[in-house]
């Protein structure tokens, strides 16, 4: 695995192994922060962490250069915690498995944390240097990114000092964003009563797998399957035609993944058995025939097991699964000013049995707060037809375009004298920290950017080598010509 700090540059490489070394999933970062701290501590750098484990470390300009705008280098210290089914893989405490593969690095059968370990490391290794020409720096390294922007919500004004702020938390290099998509969370609630199982039946449980999933705002304009989606039209066909009932549902695991896996637990009567595991079978058929270029490698398997102890009450369960089918999913609008850009989507991210109550988590996306409280209020709608408690939480808000941005147009200039080219200029269909941060900084000039990162928030997580040295030499070339106060 420590094959990866011989890469260059290795200044960076060397920074991005130490995190793969210290469990951090979200809402779980107690191990990283005190990582973080301490390396700044370390450096005799002044270094502040406040309340809910933001870290921020401030660095002076080198001589020469302490007429600069003070930046600040920004990251999240939360990874996404997602595994393959057959992968025995503990994030709380085991290291992640780094690979190279070719011309990219991966990790072995789980998410590899580059996002946004690149960007952690980047900075890391800027406060590290001797070497690198920059005005006054600072790095603010926020937690809990991934599920609830906590770190970004709970920062406070006055800690930082910086004019500019370069988030280093995009995944295509050769594009600056200068916007991002809000968000909004619907939470909806079945609460059900537990039945007993009725007489002669036979139980099975219902698995989806295979499926990629990837990340709800870079990759739902890719069509892929939803893993809930499809195990609910297997329910649904049982329930409408057979008397199937529901024993128990797993399905999804992050709000902002596209949902991989799913399960559940179902007793089908026996004198029906043999129709229900034919029409898994058709359904199978049909589903990859729909999704066969996007998901060639799904599958649904209905296999035989343990009778349960009870069932949901029929009510709720034929409730739930309409809901469910009648809940939408991806995207819903594409922008009209920014082509190829998703304006508006939705992810139906997760269902759980808990406290009684089966709870469907979903993700609303968009560059217009408006369309994503109308999404959100769509998805209250169908809910509550069904008799679901709806909550709404977790919104944040997005970052609206700046094209007169000052340090964009450092930023093209320095890019095109160092690479021949000017960047793209683009606004992301993701939730960077960038919009919630100039809630309590209005002032600061903001960009984003990065390596790139295939296949985030998934086990196929990768980041192309090559274009870490470019967006190293890109950042140490930015820092070097930052405009004057």
């Amino acid at each position: 695995m420590s094959e990866i700090k011989k890469l260059e540059p290795k200044a960076l490489w060397k920074h991005f192994y130490s995190l793969t070394q210290i469990p951090r999933p979200s809402k779980k970062e107690e191990k990283v922060v005190e990582f973080i701290e301490k390396f700044g501590n370390d450096l005799g750098l002044e270094t502040i962490k406040d309340e809910v484990g933001n870290v921020i470390i401030k660095k002076p300009a080198t001589p020469g250069y302490e007429n600069k705008k003070t930046i600040v280098m920004q990251g999240h210290l939360d990874m996404v915690p997602q595994k393959n089914s057959d992968k025995d893989f503990d994030f709380e405490k085991d290291p992640i498995e780094t690979k190279i593969e070719g011309d990219v690095v991966k990790a072995n059968g789980t998410t590899l944390g580059a996002d946004n370990g690149m960007g952690v490391a980047a900075a890391m290794a800027v406060l590290e240097s001797k070497e690198l020409e920059h005005g006054p720096v600072e790095a603010l390294f926020t937690v809990d990114e991934e599920t609830g922007m906590t770190g970004a919500n709970a920062l406070k004004p006055g800690l930082l000092d910086a004019e500019i702020l370069i988030n280093m938390d995009s995944e295509d290099e050769g594009e600056l964003y200068i916007g991002c998509a809000g968000g909004l969370e619907t939470n909806a609630f079945f609460h059900y009563k537990e039945e007993s199982l009725p007489a002669d039946v036979t139980a099975f449980e219902i698995e989806v797998k295979g499926m990629k999933g990837g990340h709800s705002g870079l990759d739902i304009q890719l069509g892929r399957g939803n893993a809930n989606k499809v195990l609910n039209r297997v329910l649904w066909y049982g329930i409408q035609n057979l008397d199937v009932r529901l024993a128990k549902i797993e399905a999804g695991s992050l709000r902002n993944a596209i949902p991989r896996e799913a399960n559940a637990t179902v007793v089908v009567p026996n004198s029906q058995a043999g129709e229900f595991k034919n029409y898994v079978k058709e359904v199978t058929e049909a589903v990859k025939n729909e999704l066969s270029q996007v998901e060639p490698n799904m599958k649904i398997e209905a296999k035989d097991t343990d009778l349960p102890s009870s069932v949901i009450d029929k009510e709720t369960q034929d409730n739930l699964v309409r809901a469910i089918y009648g809940c939408p999913h991806g995207v819903m609008r594409m922008s009209d000013s920014m082509e190829g850009l998703v304006e508006t989507s939705t992810n139906m991210a997760v269902i759980k049995m808990e406290n009684g109550a089966v709870r469907i988590q979903t993700l609303q996306r968009s560059s217009v707060d408006s369309a994503k409280e109308d999404l959100g209020n769509m998805h209250r709608s169908v809910f509550e037809l069904g008799g679901a408690e709806v909550v709404h939480e977790g919104a944040y808000p997005g970052w609206k375009p700046n094209p007169d941005s000052p340090i964009l147009a450092t930023m093209k200039e320095v890019y095109n004298n160092k690479f021949g080219k000017i960047p793209k200029i683009m606004a992301i269909h993701a939730g960077l920290e960038c919009g919630i941060i100039s809630q309590a900084y209005p002032n600061l000039d903001m960009i984003s950017f990065g390596p790139t990162i295939n296949y985030p928030h998934s086990p196929d997580e990768e980041v192309n080598i090559k274009t870490v040295q470019k967006f190293w030499d890109f950042l140490v070339e930015t820092l070097k010509n930052i405009p004057e106060k």
